[in-house]
Formats: structure tokens, sequence, C-alpha cells
């Protein structure tokens, strides 16, 4: 085979492990306990602008104890929107010290923009309705590693 041909296969076969990517859940992601009072959290920790951009994209269930915590290397405003997600969800956005900033519930396949009200690094998206049943607002803290590390 030429090199024109291995670079021609190599191109083809890169779009289609893209393409069969593409409406698919992200990978596992690293796991970490988060608390909220007397609750705890599983939390899939996105890092990366990659993961940050999937997220909980082409999920069709979560479990009620579990979220993802996305972690951003700079506090600045963040916003999310839910295209391609397929959960209702409400995304917490967190201060360093672990104190919830605002709260924002977001519809499944939507292009509205939910942001932060305050420059924030973490973002914790939960199943919609999982604050409101355990009566947790803006103002209320959070602990865990991701918190403990910037006090």
């Amino acid at each position: 085979m030429n090199p024109s041909s291995f670079a021609a296969v190599l191109v083809l076969m890169t779009a289609t492990v893209a393409a069969s990517a593409q409406g698919q859940p992200q990978m596992q992601l690293p796991r970490l306990k988060i608390l909220a009072g007397m609750h705890q959290i599983d939390a899939q920790v996105a890092e990366t602008s990659e993961q940050h951009q999937i997220g909980l994209m082409f999920r069709r269930e979560m479990p009620q104890h579990e979220g993802m915590l996305f972690v951003f290397e700079q506090a600045t405003q963040q916003c999310f929107w839910m295209k391609n997600t397929l959960l209702p969800l409400t995304a917490a956005f967190v201060a360093d010290d672990g104190t919830i900033v605002n709260l924002a519930d977001m519809q499944p396949q939507s292009t509205e923009s939910h942001c932060s009200t305050k420059p924030v690094r973490f973002v914790l998206e939960m199943n919609q309705g999982w604050f409101g049943k355990k009566n947790i607002k803006a103002g209320y803290r959070l602990s865990g590693k991701p918190f403990q590390a910037s006090r």
C-alpha cells in the first residue's frame, strides 16, 4: 500500500471511530465521594475539555445518588446547556470552599444557557429534583476532597 493510500485509509478509520462515538455516553470517568450533609453523592469527575463537552450527554438514566462534578482550572462564570442530554438535570454551581452559589434546573435537549451567578471552578450535575428533595439550596456547603484542597 503506498503512503497516500495508507493515509486515506487512516483518515477514513479515524472518521469511522469518531462517528461511532457520537451518540454514545462518555466512557467511565474517575469517581469521588461528595457529602451534602448526611447524603453521599457518587460523582463522576470531568476534568478535561473533552470530558466537559460530553458531560452527561446521551445517557438515558442515572441513579439518584450519582452525579457528575465538572472541575475547571480557574474560577470563572460557568455556563451549561443540555444539547444531546436526555435527562432533566439540576446544576449546582459551587465555590472553591464547597458552598453552592446557585442552582439551575435544566431541561433535556435544550440549548438554553444556565450560568453561575459568580465565578466558580466546580459544577455538580444531579438528577432534577435531587437538591429540592434534600432541601439543599444556594448557600449550602458541600464537603469532600475537591473542596478541601482550596481551603
